[in-house]
């Protein structure tokens, strides 16, 4: 071929491949095909499904099982602090557990047995133990004591509690309450999981016949009527989101993810553990969050991916800097929550090339994905080209509704008002009216509360969509952003805090008359933070409030992040026409003493500071340390 032909040619590849490069930019076809199609990954999912169900393989445990006796059983499975098991060593452990548990304890197949624990060996131990006899752990927040811990155990009906003894603190007051509920209370540690000495496999027999559409546990939530919910989880729905984030993390044998999220929460149970076990990879777990172990960890252990949500990333990077900022493994952090001013000072200090931002919600049935490299796309919950709109356009919805009743809005045609590209509005998933339960099985003994989450008549008669209770917009880029939940439930610490919960508590204290709690946006920090405005109880000043003792009882009753850290003292409440009380004004103010000032509103404002165990004087000294970053909370 002549020279001139040859360059010819060269020119013209290289102009389809700029071409290509700035269709693929612009239109996002790359991102499309690799998310697929909704309809075309259920489809290859139920045929999953239905080939694990003729084999009579419906458990996460069956991959387990499958990778302790084939070619991984020597691969690691679990690396926890100084300790590791292959996939063969923890079957065999499991096997204990799963033994006592059967033999010793009578668990019976789906049986619900509460698990109450933080991170550990064991805690995992239990939790497949269980599975091995088809037995199904209900996973209780470890944090949780008094009312909610004995509400979330009454409400799974289970005769046994099986506690981590370094929380004895918190479940040891509830234990006579439990008892007149015919719950026996079982701690347990590492010794005691050594123990354990019968090694015998389970038999398949004892797990034959589970189907896809039994329940496989229970993951709480807080809700938003001041106690925990439980969703249940459904055997398919675990399996294929186990396999689903496998094959989109592309997990295999090898590959390593620290997650030092605690196990109770649907992030580390599904987006981690259960991913890893289905690929057979590795779990580097860590006992908790603590930014003095976090880096030692993951590069000691040479993992390839961590798990953060959002709160975790800011700490990380508020921390001094340190001579393992880059001296690790890491090519990609997966989680949710990673805020757009932390996003990129966060990839480029610790030297991660990939930030993989999901949007799901364990009591949801949609999900987002972001594999951000780049500018494009940065602090974005999802990317949406013009395929993918055309493929999946109809199945979700963002629509407008109003933010004090929190109904959707509906037009003249009475229908629902769809947003457009920049209105935030909450986010609908289409659900089939003929099978609704097929994708949202609802919680655990609450029908009224699962109702609520469909909606009917939304954009044309007859059909139903699911309302996902949070604000979201989509920009002309197609770039997906969260706004905002709705509700009173706010977040904190990674965690869900119900204002009715903490609103429940503090009214029982005796100087409280009346209190209204709310989470307000503070400098310099992730999520809202907890603030309690409260009327005094009759005769009870200000000079001679209990601000010490309402402190303490509070640091007592309510897990520590849902404990309010700014306190106002009002002389009476605001009230809607319905004799609701009015959070608006509150939460607009929020602790900003400018705003309050210029508003005239009436009231004393105190906080907790951080380390401390009395409410005291919020000034405008501390509002100014706030500000200025000088305080964390």
């Amino acid at each position: 071929m002549p020279s001139g032909a040859v360059a010819n040619l060269a020119v013209t590849a290289a102009g389809t491949l700029a071409a290509a490069a700035y269709l693929d930019a612009k239109y996002l076809i790359r991102h499309d095909l690799t998310a697929g199609s909704i309809s075309g990954k259920a489809q290859d999912a139920v045929q999953f499904l239905m080939e694990r169900w003729q084999q009579d393989k419906t458990l996460i445990y069956h991959f387990l099982e499958e990778h302790a006796s084939g070619e991984t059983k020597d691969h690691l499975f679990l690396i926890f602090e100084d300790r590791s098991w292959t996939y063969k060593q923890f079957l065999e452990d499991v096997h204990r557990v799963g033994n006592w548990l059967m033999n010793e304890l009578g668990i019976q197949r789906g049986e619900l047995v509460a698990l109450d624990g933080g991170n550990s060996p064991e805690y995992l131990l239990l939790w497949y133990g269980l599975e091995s006899i088809a037995a199904c752990p209900s996973f209780i927040n470890c944090n949780l004591t008094a009312t909610p811990l004995v509400h979330c155990v009454k409400l799974c009906e289970a005769r046994y509690l099986l506690a981590d003894r370094a929380i004895e603190g918190l479940v040891r007051p509830c234990e006579e309450e439990l008892k007149k509920e015919n719950v026996r209370t079982i701690y347990y540690d590492a010794d005691f999981i050594a123990s354990l000495k019968d090694t015998t496999p389970i038999l398949q027999e004892r797990r034959a016949g589970i189907g896809m559409e039994d329940l496989a546990s229970l993951l709480y939530t807080s809700g938003t009527t001041g106690l925990p919910k439980a969703t249940r989880m459904i055997r398919h729905k675990e399996t294929a989101t186990s396999r689903g984030i496998a094959r989109y993390l592309d997990l295999k044998p090898g590959t390593k993810m620290y997650t030092c999220l605690p196990l109770y929460h649907g992030a580390a149970h599904g987006l981690c553990v259960n991913p890893s076990i289905y690929a057979g990879s590795t779990v580097v777990l860590g006992r908790k969050f603590s930014h003095k172990t976090f880096w030692p960890e993951v590069s000691n252990s040479q993992a390839d991916i961590i798990q953060y949500v959002g709160e975790l990333c800011r700490y990380l990077v508020n921390a001094p800097p340190a001579s393992l900022d880059k001296k690790h493994n890491v090519k990609m952090a997966w989680g949710n929550g990673m805020r757009p001013d932390v996003w990129e000072t966060f990839r480029q200090r610790f030297g991660i090339e990939t930030i993989n931002e999901l949007y799901a919600a364990t009591d949801g049935i949609g999900s987002n994905f972001n594999a951000n490299r780049g500018d494009f796309g940065r602090g974005a919950i999802g990317v949406r080209g013009s395929y993918w709109r055309w493929m999946n356009g109809n199945n979700e919805k963002r629509v407008k509704i109003d933010v004090v009743t929190q109904e959707i809005q509906r037009g003249d045609n009475g229908f629902a008002i769809a947003c457009k590209d920049g209105e935030p509005g909450e986010t609908l998933y289409r659900m089939d009216p003929a099978a609704p339960d097929a994708v949202f099985t609802g919680y655990y003994k609450n029908k009224e509360a699962g109702d609520k989450r469909k909606i009917r008549d939304a954009f044309e008669k007859g059909d139903m969509w699911f309302r996902s209770g949070d604000m979201m917009r989509q920009d002309p880029d197609g770039c997906l952003y969260f706004v905002d939940r709705l509700g009173d439930t706010f977040r904190w610490k990674s965690e869900n805090v119900s204002t009715n919960e903490v609103a429940d508590v503090l009214g029982k204290f005796g100087h409280v008359a009346e209190t209204n709690v709310y989470g307000v946006q503070v400098p310099h920090a992730d999520g809202r933070a907890g603030c309690a405005a409260i009327v005094p109880a009759e005769g009870v000043t200000v000079e001679t409030f209990d601000f010490t003792g309402l402190a303490k009882y509070a640091i007592g009753m309510l897990p520590r992040y849902a404990v309010p850290i700014f306190l106002r003292v009002v002389p009476e409440f605001e009230i809607t026409g319905t004799m609701k009380l009015q959070k608006g004004k509150l939460r607009a103010e929020g602790v900003d003493l400018d705003k309050i000032e210029e508003n005239g509103s009436r009231g004393s404002l105190y906080w907790l500071p951080p380390g401390g165990n009395k409410y005291v004087p919020f000034k405008a000294e501390q509002w100014r340390l706030l500000k200025g970053g000088r305080v964390k909370l």
